[in-house]
């Protein structure tokens, strides 16, 4: 029990000696003092390739890879959405703590033979604008309404109730304008 006490102590007492010290160094109009020595987590594994093999009830991705010691797949966390037309593909894992129990996915492979033009489309951002490209057809659909923009041009706006309103000129122009 002495023996206890004694060590709380001294660690009260170090304590005091780094507030004394970091006090000091503020009225000096320097930064605080700060431990030099910290400690550092040695990784065993930095990361492994495995395989996305399906997901549990509750959607919980379900995992496989070469140093599973466990019989079956395991239920992993994961950094990105994933979908059901992903299983079977590879994916990046980490683990926390460096516990082989606990895969953490960071994402999917891409598959090597995956050409550029394959891409489905392209996003891009620049703080003032937001850019959506695609070769073929763009279509932005919530339940009965959507827009399509496509390659030849064309603007396609359906749904069941349209409406067009400004606070000033509602032009409509074109080579020829059809009202119903």
């Amino acid at each position: 029990m002495q023996h206890a006490s004694k060590t709380v102590l001294e660690l009260n007492h170090n304590d005091l000696k780094f507030e004394k010290t970091a006090v000091r160094s503020l009225r000096k109009g320097s930064h605080p003092v700060t431990p030099t020595k910290r400690p550092r987590v040695k990784a065993e594994i930095a990361s492994i390739v495995g395989l996305l093999v399906g997901f549990t009830n509750s959607r919980r991705p379900l995992v496989d890879f070469s140093k599973n010691e466990a019989s079956q797949p395991l239920v992993a966390r994961t950094t990105v959405p994933l979908s059901n037309s992903q299983v079977g593909s590879e994916v990046v894992l980490i683990f926390h703590e460096g516990d082989l129990g606990k895969p953490i996915i960071l994402g999917c492979m891409r598959p090597e033979n995956l050409a550029a033009n394959e891409q489905s489309f392209d996003v891009r951002l620049n703080g003032e604008q937001l850019f959506f490209s695609a070769e073929r057809e763009i279509v932005l659909r919530c339940g009965n309404a959507s827009i399509t923009l496509t390659r030849a041009g064309k603007v396609l706006i359906q749904g069941a109730y349209l409406s067009s309103r400004s606070s000033g000129i509602n032009r409509v122009r074109g080579g020829s304008v059809q009202i119903n």
